[in-house]
């Protein structure tokens, strides 16, 4: 007689036995003989969730998505500027005047007449043309780049700066004592749509990673915005935390993270995450801190501290400031741009009536320049960069 099966034993067969007969009811097993297979249930599909949008509708896809200035390398020039002779072009605010300095001899080269009050000379997006605000005169003056000649100016309303979406589509006014931004044509600035805001002041501005939204200063009420890019609306809005604060150059992180923003009564840079827009922090740089400009490695920021003639030098890995370089003699630096091969900042003197060269890599003064009154936001060009976001060049 055979050995009975420990009991964990059959309690298993018994229960399998029992699963194989309820397939073979419930018509999921093995059919009966001649019957063939039956093919089993199908199962409803899940549905994918919806890939993040990549950018902006239209925003040429960043070189490197761990750097937003990935496109602005050493001499890394668009086949549309590389013909282009080196130059500065700088506002001469009380003057009404474009100083135009040749690089290579450090010396101005041509005066060009303009507006009234130009303030900044802005690179439009598709890098054909150089934009003079005429704040005062309420027009912009078109600059050919390729033969230094001024065109007609375009009757544009208190164009204190300028900006352009990062897919082209719009040009951003800054219209500063008017309280609007205004969107236009970026070619023929054309009025497209015009966006009230409540704050005074709007100036300065950068644009998010993916080209969906920018941040906004607002110099004479201490605040912030965030408006969306193709909504063409505000969509928050913040009081900075310090009594008097007057915010102005505004600069996104090379890794599209943090926003940056220059405060000259403040004395250094607020540090916001654009994503939350939550309360920014500060970090002192110097008294007057007024512009923010990204080395051609994307390693370091310089900032120009126009209350004491100093330029504040932050490196991004460390997150902090490593150098502080000193003008000789003081001076006022204030805005414009790195050249194209990385190798000298270009800074005006905004009550000094001179412009700065500075060696990147010493911090030593290259050259003083003299040119007309109350020089502003100078543009160096070309620069490298596949099209302009606008200021005094900000390019991607």
């Amino acid at each position: 007689m055979p050995t009975p099966a420990p009991r964990r034993t059959r309690r298993v067969l018994a229960a399998t036995a029992l699963l194989l007969a309820l397939a073979g009811c419930s018509g999921t097993g093995p059919a009966e003989s001649g019957g063939g297979a039956k093919k089993a249930a199908a199962v409803p599909a899940v549905p994918k969730p919806a890939a993040a949008p990549d950018g902006l509708p239209g925003m040429p896809p960043l070189l490197d998505p761990n750097d937003v200035y990935a496109a602005d390398r050493p001499n890394k020039l668009s086949p549309v500027v590389r013909n282009f002779p080196s130059r500065v072009y700088v506002p001469n605010t009380n003057s009404n005047t474009v100083s135009v300095i040749d690089p290579a001899t450090y010396k101005v080269i041509e005066t060009i007449p303009v507006g009234i009050q130009p303030q900044h000379v802005v690179p439009s997006w598709d890098l054909k043309t150089l934009w003079v605000n005429n704040n005062r005169g309420h027009t912009l003056t078109p600059i050919d780049p390729a033969t230094g000649v001024a065109g007609k100016p375009v009757e544009v309303h208190d164009p204190y700066n300028l900006y352009f979406t990062p897919n082209g589509k719009y040009a951003v006014v800054m219209a500063s004592l008017d309280r609007e931004l205004v969107f236009r044509d970026p070619h023929t600035m054309e009025r497209k749509k015009t966006v009230p805001v409540s704050c005074y002041g709007v100036n300065h501005a950068d644009f998010s990673a993916d080209g969906r939204y920018f941040i906004v200063s607002c110099e004479f009420s201490a605040e912030l915005l965030k408006v969306d890019t193709e909504k063409m609306e505000v969509i928050g809005q913040q009081k900075l935390p310090l009594a008097g604060a007057m915010p102005q150059d505004v600069k996104i992180s090379p890794d599209g993270k943090t926003f940056y923003i220059a405060d000259m009564m403040a004395h250094g840079m607020w540090v916001l995450d654009g994503e939350k827009f939550t309360t920014p922090k500060l970090l002192p740089t110097g008294k007057g801190c007024h512009g923010l400009y990204v080395s051609r490695d994307s390693r370091e920021m310089y900032v120009p501290n126009r209350g004491e003639g100093s330029i504040s030098v932050f490196d991004f890995k460390q997150n902090k400031l490593t150098k502080k370089w000193w003008l000789p003699d003081g001076g006022s630096p204030d805005m414009g741009g790195v050249s194209a091969d990385g190798k000298v900042l270009w800074l005006s003197g905004r009550y000094d009536s001179e412009v700065y060269a500075i060696d990147t890599t010493t911090g030593r003064q290259l050259a003083r320049i003299p040119v007309g009154g109350g020089p502003h936001g100078l543009a160096v060009y070309p620069q490298p960069g596949r099209y302009s976001l606008g200021h005094t060049g900000v390019f991607r």
